[in-house]
């Protein structure tokens, strides 16, 4: 047998197949590209999820992909295992082989079989094959032509050997290839009762899809039956290393060993280790595919892994930031295959060191909650769904929460944490579907020439109607419908360009198009309403966009990308798209930044901009090899799929990028450049939103308008309204101080006439009472200072503006072992329809009931005597 590096590995597949004519795609995005049903790319084929079933067209029939991998998030998730198994990862690379309708089984089988055996040279005896029971063709195929031993071959049931993309559509039986890693590990083959075991390992799936399914279960032969296999390049790398754990490999070992050296051990089997060195590679991928840490989605998983590996790095007793640092060794070890690792190795390490000081602040956090918990808690059991809160919501790990419970002589409730994650996980499985929305499928056959980059009004013929998803023959004046032309000048929406609007024009009848929209790659879908006449198909048409709509987007489009170019330049080549949405009102552009951009940046980037559209600089387009783009300086933009041939879009020598919009001819035409807005819309994700053309004038004079306004209300010239508008505030900040004192003091003298009124229940003092003319934001102030005043004593003070109560509790230290100021205002709160808490001395709580506020506080004294009975 072979022993080969994980990089020959990889390289070696890559190149079986290239010679077979498979065409060598890159791995794709770690967030699947226009695909809302999934959290991560977790397999090889997603990438080709459209492609098989056949809503995208490639100039190639059949594939081969090295393709990074994360499972560790809804239905596909392994974050639990890693560290503790031999072959659980969160990142890991899956090498595949596809046929879109080209070869099927026969020779999906011998080219999984020329590989292991003659390519890696393993010994035929230590691979075990499986098929579905009742896929007699396959299991032929491996018997009398690959000539594998029939006592190594497992019939299994549809559970683990059929597979499906969804409850319906392509699906199909699946034969698995194993190893063999010797009698002295645990385990029996695939189908015996022992297959749990570590004995045999699956290496390589392959999926036949044969198939698809309806909705009643009735399984009807695909016509163009294709291919789908999978083999981890961790696990092949393990059989072709000698070693049994993926964590032998020479992909782990560098990293281990640098991970140790950070933690100052030299075991380098430790699960912590473990755990950190495959964290590293998922979270690293993560976020140079653009994924930030963040409280939700995508950003909440990849908080939780990092978390995780820092909590690791303190059982192993690092105390400092350390994370970060081993995103070098890890660009050593995989920026050859991946070089987008390196180009982002920077961004990854300020990002990774940034959450990590981030983890040290909700630890302190978690303490607070804790001890809040812990004030209020009655008995000794820390509830599970509060340990399950500060582990979800806040990242507190569950072991020091365990931890605080031991110093304080309390115990955790680990069966209700474990109940509330149970609940978590099942949300998680629900919400994470692999399913084709087949509804908004318009099954229509052929293609949409686009002529719209020449033509803003051109003639076609219409060759499909549809009303409410279903084909029809004709339009009635009134009716809604979807237009399908053999070709047209409409843009369909696309890389952030919304689709254009105008009309589609007949003799006799006038349709109104609203939008256009686009399946798979060719098929333009005119979405709008017949105004009059009749319309039937193959009629002629005249079909024309918008000009105004059409032209005021192309301003707004071609700003977007001065604006990218502008922003990498004065920002850093860290800035990358993130979104963007071009309309003809105004261009809105979201790209990764870690802080809010400074005045002086924002008038930098628009100085660039109008610099760029005052040089006037012509606007070309070129079609080239999508890899010859690439090393010419083209930037491929977040979320759009390219195919092998691209168009580039330059404007002058400032902009290279892959674009398939509508632009203007030369930068001139943009006329002017405004930011209107730049704001933070996700952890490390910014927004700008500008306006060009006759919008930047509008807006330019709009603002010049409020102006002279303000100025005429300052008495000043414009030019001297900023110096005026500093001398108010000036002023208006020394009221607020003089204002603060004279609150002070009437809270004080407040403070002394209200003690009178307090009354004594079982040995300390109580007042309960409403106040008139005092500005809430003293009243905490009064209270301090009457438990001063009164000693032991219990507290509710209240405030009420027009229907809104406010209510202050307060509880002197001596006595929060017998009453918690939170019990005591949700008391008073819940009986003027409100609710709220706060510290067992201080708390605060507010209603909109205040005509059950007198009752409420002449309740006060005798649920104080209840407490302390």
């Amino acid at each position: 047998m072979k022993k080969m590096t994980s990089a020959e590995l990889r390289s070696a597949f890559l190149e079986f197949f290239r010679q077979r004519g498979h065409a060598v795609e890159p791995s794709s995005s770690l967030v699947p590209g226009n695909d809302p049903t999934l959290l991560f790319t977790n397999a090889g084929m997603v990438q080709f999820k459209d492609v098989f079933l056949g809503r995208d067209q490639r100039d190639f029939d059949k594939a081969t992909t090295s393709q990074r991998c994360v499972r560790a998030g809804g239905k596909h998730n392994d974050l639990e295992n890693v560290g503790y198994t031999a072959r659980h990862h969160t990142f890991f690379e899956m090498l595949g082989n596809f046929s879109f309708g080209d070869y099927f089984k026969k020779e999906a089988i011998q080219y999984g079989w020329e590989f292991l055996t003659q390519v890696l040279d393993i010994p035929p005896e230590k691979l075990w094959i499986t098929v579905f029971d009742e896929d007699a063709e396959a299991e032929s195929i491996w018997l009398n032509e690959m000539k594998v031993d029939s006592a190594r071959l497992s019939r299994i049931g549809a559970k683990d050997n059929f597979w499906s993309m969804g409850d319906v559509g392509p699906c199909g039986p699946c034969s698995e290839i194993f190893y063999d890693h010797g009698e002295h590990i645990p385990g029996g083959p695939p189908g015996s009762p022992d297959e749990d075991g570590d004995r045999y390992i699956e290496v390589w799936n392959l999926v036949f899809m044969q198939y698809d399914r309806a909705a009643d279960g009735t399984l009807t032969p695909l016509p163009k039956p294709s291919v789908d296999t999978g083999m981890g390049l961790e696990r092949i790398a393990a059989v072709s290393q000698g070693v049994h754990s993926n964590y032998e490999i020479d992909l782990f070992q560098n990293l281990l060993a640098a991970a140790a050296k950070l933690a100052n051990t030299s075991d380098l089997n430790n699960s912590s280790l473990r755990v950190i060195a495959d964290h590293i590679r998922s979270c690293a991928f993560l976020i140079t595919d653009g994924v930030m840490p963040s409280n939700e989605g995508r950003g909440y998983v990849l908080r939780r892994i990092i978390r995780r590996a820092i909590r690791h790095g303190y059982r192993l007793g690092i105390q400092d930031a350390f994370f970060y640092k081993l995103v070098a060794p890890l660009a050593d070890e995989m920026g050859e295959a991946y070089p987008e690792l390196k180009q982002a190795q920077a961004q990854v390490e300020r990002v990774l060191k940034k959450e990590e000081e981030r983890f040290a602040e909700t630890l302190e956090q978690g303490m607070k909650i804790l001890e809040t918990c812990v004030a209020k808690l009655e008995g000794s059991v820390i509830p599970g769904d509060t340990v399950f809160q500060l582990y979800d919501t806040y990242g507190f790990p569950v072991d020091l929460t365990a931890d605080f419970a031991r110093e304080n002589n309390l115990t955790v409730d680990h069966a209700g944490f474990e109940t509330a994650m149970s609940a978590q996980r099942d949300r998680a499985r629900s919400a994470s579907s692999f399913t084709a929305d087949y509804d908004q499928n318009i099954n229509h056959d052929g293609q949409t020439e686009f002529t719209g980059y020449t033509h803003l009004h051109d003639q076609a013929h219409i060759v499909g109607i549809y009303k409410k998803g279903e084909l029809v023959d004709s339009l009635q004046a009134g009716e809604e419908g979807l237009l399908i032309l053999d070709k047209t000048p409409f843009y369909a929406e696309s890389g952030g360009q919304v689709g254009d609007c105008g009309q589609i024009v007949t003799d006799s009848a006038v349709f109104e198009v609203s939008d256009t929209q686009k399946q798979g790659g060719d098929l333009f879908l005119h979405k709008g309403k017949l105004i009059s006449g009749t319309l039937s198909k193959d009629q002629l048409c005249d079909a024309r966009v918008s000009a105004a709509n059409r032209k005021a987007t192309e301003l707004n489009h071609s700003a977007t990308h001065l604006l990218h170019a502008a922003l990498r330049q004065v920002l850093g080549d860290h800035v990358s798209q993130k979104g963007s949405l071009v309309n003809p009102e105004r261009l809105r552009f979201d790209f990764a930044h870690f802080e809010p951009m400074t005045a002086d940046e924002i008038s930098t980037i628009e100085t660039l901009v109008n610099e760029q559209i005052r040089l006037n600089n012509p606007v070309s387009a070129q079609v080239m090899a999508k890899d010859d783009a690439v090393k010419a300086g083209a930037m491929a933009l977040f979320g759009e799929k390219y195919g092998a041939e691209v168009r580039v879009l330059k404007i002058g020598d400032f902009s290279t990028e892959l674009c398939g919009g509508t632009h203007v001819e030369r930068a001139g035409d943009i006329g002017c450049f405004k930011i209107i807005s730049e704001t933070g819309v996700a952890a490390g994700v910014r927004r700008i939103e500008a306006v060009t053309g006759a919008g930047c004038l509008d807006w330019i004079a709009s603002r010049d308008k409020t102006l002279t306004i303000i100025a005429g209300l300052l008495k000043s010239a414009p030019e001297k309204t900023a110096e005026k508008v500093e001398q108010l505030l000036e002023k208006t900040r020394a009221l607020e101080k003089q204002l603060e004192r004279l609150n002070s003091k009437l809270a004080s003298s407040a403070g002394d006439e209200l003690s009178n009124q307090a009354v004594e229940v079982a040995g300390i003092k109580v007042l309960a009472i409403k106040l008139e003319g005092i500005d809430p934001k003293t009243v905490k102030d009064m209270v301090d200072q009457l438990k001063n005043k009164l000693g032991s004593s219990a507290i509710v003070l209240a405030v009420v503006e027009g229907d809104k109560v406010s209510l202050t509790a307060g509880v002197s230290k001596d006595q929060i072992g017998r009453l918690k100021a939170g019990d005591l205002v949700n008391f008073v709160a819940t009986q003027v329809g409100g609710k709220g808490g706060g510290r067992p001395d201080m708390a605060q709580a507010g209603g909109n009931n205040p005509a059950g506020l007198a009752a409420a506080l002449a309740g006060v004294a005798d649920w104080v005597q209840g407490q302390l009975g």
